[in-house]
């Protein structure tokens, strides 16, 4: 697939998508969710990609939904006029990103608006130059929160600050975002790539990534746990299969050889699955 909305450079086994409408702030469309999807099954599919970095050309991250042209409203216009057939895009995006396999940091270089906030909260980790705002604006144009959003934002900011930031729609600066804990740190402009391919580097230096990709699988998939013996059982089971797996046998005999790792398994084929704790 050829892409236009976005781009995607793979360099030191870090895949960094950006998106490509600086002269529309990178406002969302179709096409950019259908790209997004598509890079991130190049991610995952491609054992040469270790960490995946998504971040915006120009002066913005993501001004949110593109609704100047076409009569769009909001991904309404590709949508299915049944409304239990409805799938905002944004959520779309949100849980491709939810189900990668690889570790995603949001590098935010400018405004994040609408959706251009809310498909991050899926990330791992978010990164935020010190020119940036974000807004969860949906309320001020007559809507709601999208991407899953009313699930993911709680869980990282607590309900009281998700509640106050999506009545009010108002834009939070970095430091506000900084304090809340929904970005990990705020960097000058010019230097907010520099750390958010460090962080990357330190996902991947001396890590096995299927052990990586099946760590990222439990943390998220246990946020929803009703009791932490679902983490039990499903810990347990993945511990057996790793524990036993030609990673662990390269990572204790690295250690005592007081050398590089060199983990066999690949992400491709040898991810073991999460059964069901049912």
């Amino acid at each position: 697939m050829v892409f236009s909305d976005i781009s995607t450079e793979v360099n030191d086994q870090i895949m960094t998508i950006k998106f490509c409408r600086p002269e529309r702030l990178n406002a969302f469309t179709e096409r950019m969710k259908n790209e997004l999807c598509v890079a991130l099954d190049n991610a995952d599919a491609d054992d040469n990609v270790r960490v995946v970095i998504i971040t915006g050309s120009g002066r913005a991250f993501c001004a949110g939904a593109d609704i100047s042209e076409n009569g769009e409203r909001f991904g309404l216009a590709a949508s299915s006029n049944r409304r239990e057939e409805h799938h905002d895009r944004g959520g779309i995006v949100a849980l491709r990103i939810f189900e990668c396999k690889k570790p995603v940091i949001a590098a935010i270089n400018g405004p994040a608006v609408g959706v251009g906030i809310t498909m991050t909260l899926a990330a791992d980790v978010r990164l935020m130059a010190k020119s940036a705002k974000v807004s969860f604006i949906f309320t001020r144009r007559g809507i709601v929160p999208e991407a899953c959003s009313t699930w993911f934002l709680p869980r990282i900011v607590g309900i009281s600050c998700a509640a106050e930031w999506c009545y009010s729609g108002r834009f939070i600066m970095p430091d506000e975002a900084l304090d809340s804990g929904l970005i990990r740190s705020v960097h000058d402009d010019l230097e907010l790539m520099d750390a958010a391919r460090t962080l990357a580097f330190s996902f991947m230096e001396h890590t096995s990534p299927v052990a990586v990709a099946l760590t990222r699988r439990l943390l998220w998939r246990m946020l929803a746990a009703e009791h932490p013996i679902e983490a039990h059982i499903l810990g347990s089971r993945a511990m057996f299969d790793m524990g036993r797996s030609p990673d662990a046998d390269e990572g204790i005999a690295a250690f005592r050889e007081r050398r590089q790792s060199r983990f066999p398994l690949r992400v491709s084929s040898d991810l073991p699955e999460l059964p069901s704790v049912l």
